[in-house]
């Protein structure tokens, strides 16, 4: 396939021995985990300090939200009146469990809320013009969005003209034109005063209630007793882990915590539904949530009806939660079906056409293609050429596009200049969505690839692989794991740190499970296994028995029969 046998270029870290010994100094680490801080830019003790130890009385104060009295007034103004809330979130895991999340806290203090996931419905209609509908069909006077409206303007207006006061919950780019609301909270409005852009949409749902919490504690109308905060931060890390928000500063606390409240097995529903993924609840990790967990409720808005995930999410009862996890369970393999037979018609397409490598994005586009699954291909395409990438399913006379990117080449910019030939568009700089017209195709393929080539160099293309320290095997111990996992949690913004060394192969690779290799490396007399997924058709390359390899890693703890050990995943190789 177009660029197979291309190895990623190593990027070696940065090394400051003085500052390293610092670190290490100063908050009793192993040396190599302060290295680690060393290579990702921390540059004072303090930053280092709440990265490390940040706790939740270290959020920031919801009300640093420039809107939020008024949001909060009006939702306490509906409480007093008795009226109806319809929280309307968007159809992905940050949405559903932004609508759980709001709909649970505002049902627990005494508001009559409902709440509606729009389904896939028509590329040509607006989402937002179906949550108006189901406000009147429902007699709600407040619509609170979560995860979506702030580009919703003119069908906000419609809201006003019917009677429906909306309150706009959202963390995507806004648009010039912003709607007249009763309130907006967005991290990332020109004038927003709060300090972290990066909140996701739960995130800013989990502010709304910490808000109307405190509100409620100082009127003396709620004990601070009678609420706690932190049964919510479970939904929080879900959404946030799976819509990639970067799990640095106010994101890693949430997520840190909500991790903690996650392993309590309290939420019955999630409980059943890792229990399908033979995850252990005890000890789910980011890795779990996002590679096993956010699929399976992502495949509602994508096939089926997202609905069920908000009502698996509040589920109490255990046999109606086990019930609607093995449903969520069979969506997944049918869309798991739908996305390999589109994976390998796009796999096939670019295969036969390895001129497109020539430049510097990559845009496709079919009618055979299921919206739905575009974007987990999008994004597998774009790392996998590391390529800005845009995929168009077409329905009907009309696009819907899914946009992937890398860090060289933020979406944004190259959206607003594609504007004029879209119906519409939204998102953020490393994932987007657009509709256009099928017959503006062609010219959106055109400008986008000269937008990517006229703004990448040839070596923003090439794959890379960032090291963060050297570590000889005498100093992958179980207590430097310990000190290792000072880092987590892993993700989005804080990737797992890859670690580099010299090794020689005690023993040739072995191939497992058809496309891993397992490799037997040996320094300085000790032995540790490596796992290197993915890269059996290397194995020929490296058959000799004490060939020496510069190897690229992340250490792991690997139980087997009750026996752990430390074993190497290993990210890269190369032959000395």
């Amino acid at each position: 396939m177009g660029l197979k046998g291309t190895g990623p270029l190593w990027v070696y870290p940065k090394i400051d021995a003085e500052w390293t010994k610092n670190i290490a100094q100063e908050f009793k680490i192993h040396p190599v985990t302060a290295q680690v801080l060393t290579a990702r830019g921390f540059s004072d003790i303090d930053e280092v300090h709440d990265f490390l130890y940040a706790k939740l009385p270290d959020l920031y104060d919801p009300d640093l939200f420039p809107d939020m009295d008024r949001a909060v007034a009006r939702v306490l103004k509906a409480q007093a009146q008795g009226e109806k809330v319809l929280i309307y979130g968007d159809n992905d895991v940050d949405g559903i469990t932004a609508a759980a999340l709001l709909t649970e806290f505002l049902q627990y203090v005494g508001i009559y809320a409902i709440y509606y996931i729009p389904n896939r419905i028509s590329l040509k209609e607006s989402v937002m013009r179906h949550a108006v509908e189901y406000a009147k069909k429902n007699k709600c006077t407040l619509l609170i969005t979560v995860d979506c409206g702030i580009t919703a303007a003119d069908e906000i207006e419609e809201a006003a003209r019917h009677g429906i006061d909306v309150i706009v919950t959202d963390h995507h780019e806004p648009t010039a034109r912003l709607p007249h609301t009763a309130a907006t909270l967005n991290p990332k409005l020109v004038a927003s005063t709060y300090p972290n852009r990066e909140l996701t949409g739960v995130g800013v749902a989990f502010k709304l209630a910490h808000a109307i919490t405190n509100e409620l504690i100082e009127k003396g109308a709620l004990s601070s007793g009678r609420i706690d905060l932190k049964r919510y931060l479970d939904l929080v890390a879900l959404g946030t882990i799976a819509d990639m928000g970067a799990l640095i500063d106010e994101n890693r606390i949430l997520v840190r915590y909500g991790l903690r409240q996650m392993r309590k097995g309290r939420r019955m529903g999630l409980a059943k539904l890792c229990a399908l993924c033979e995850i252990k609840m005890s000890d789910i990790s980011t890795i779990d949530i996002a590679s096993k967990v956010a699929p399976r409720l992502n495949s509602l808005g994508r096939i089926a009806d997202p609905n069920k995930g908000v009502e698996l999410l509040l589920l109490r009862d255990p046999t109606a939660a086990e019930n609607l996890a093995r449903e969520l369970d069979l969506n997944n393999q049918e869309r798991q079906k739908i996305e390999r037979r589109d994976s390998e018609d796009i796999d096939t397409h670019l295969f036969h056409h390895p001129q497109l490598f020539k430049e510097k994005a990559i845009v496709l586009s079919s009618n055979k293609w299921h919206p739905g699954v575009i974007p987990i291909i999008a994004a597998r395409i774009a790392k996998q050429y590391n390529r800005p990438t845009t995929l168009i399913a077409i329905e009907d006379g009309v696009g819907k596009g899914s946009m992937r990117t890398i860090p060289e080449f933020p979406l944004l910019p190259a959206l607003k200049e594609l504007a004029p030939l879209l119906l519409n568009f939204g998102g953020h700089d490393y994932a987007a969505g657009l509709t256009i017209d099928e017959d503006n195709i062609p010219q959106l393929t055109e400008k986008f690839i000269a937008f990517a080539n006229q703004k990448l160099h040839d070596q923003d293309i090439q794959a890379k692989l960032p090291l963060d320290a050297p570590i000889p095997f005498n100093e992958l111990t179980f207590e430097f794991m310990e000190s290792f996992s000072l880092l987590e949690p892993f993700g989005n913004g804080n990737p797992v740190p890859i670690f580099y060394c010299d090794a020689k192969q005690s023993w040739p690779p072995k191939v497992v499970g058809k496309a891993h290799l397992k490799l037997y490396l040996e320094q300085d007399g000790r032995v540790l296994e490596g796992i290197a997924f993915g890269m059996a058709d290397k194995r020929p390359t490296i058959l000799k028995k004490n060939m020496p390899l510069h190897i690229a890693f992340t250490p792991h703890i690997n139980t087997f029969m009750n026996k752990s050990s430390i074993q190497l995943h290993i990210k890269d190789f190369k032959p000395l």
